[in-house]
């Protein structure tokens, strides 16, 4: 299974691999899932680390490297993914999710999330 990790999920596995759920965990740990991370998730981590916000620490090229070297697959942000977003109901007004959201639909991979609010969108979005 394809599956898009969401950024906090990323984070939490970068600082404390325990902070993520159980269920998350395991089909991270699933040699059999294909794992990828978003540009969008890296770009909200640099904005809101550059704002000083207490959970977004983690510094986004370290992050990367280290998503790389596990084996994650980088998803870029195209320009087919932007304008998918004003195909979304208004469920969610953050717009990294949103973007998320549209990659996730557009590439036909599911979303891995701890968002309940994003867990709101009908089809490709596991909870965990």
């Amino acid at each position: 299974m394809k599956l898009l990790v969401d950024t906090h999920l990323l984070i939490w596995a970068a600082d404390s691999i325990e902070r993520v759920p159980l269920g998350a965990r395991e089909l991270m740990a699933d040699v059999k899932n294909e794992l990828f991370f978003s540009v969008a998730s890296l770009w909200e981590i640099a904005i809101k680390r550059g704002l000083n916000r207490s959970d977004f620490q983690v510094d986004a090229r370290m992050l990367r490297r280290g998503l790389i070297d596990n084996g994650y697959t980088e998803l870029p942000i195209l320009s087919e993914h932007v304008v998918a977003i004003d195909t979304l109901p208004p469920i969610h007004k953050d717009p990294f999710d949103r973007l998320l959201i549209a990659q996730s639909r557009i590439e036909g991979i599911s979303l891995l999330t701890n968002d309940a609010t994003v867990a709101q969108y009908q089809g490709g979005v596991k909870l965990v």
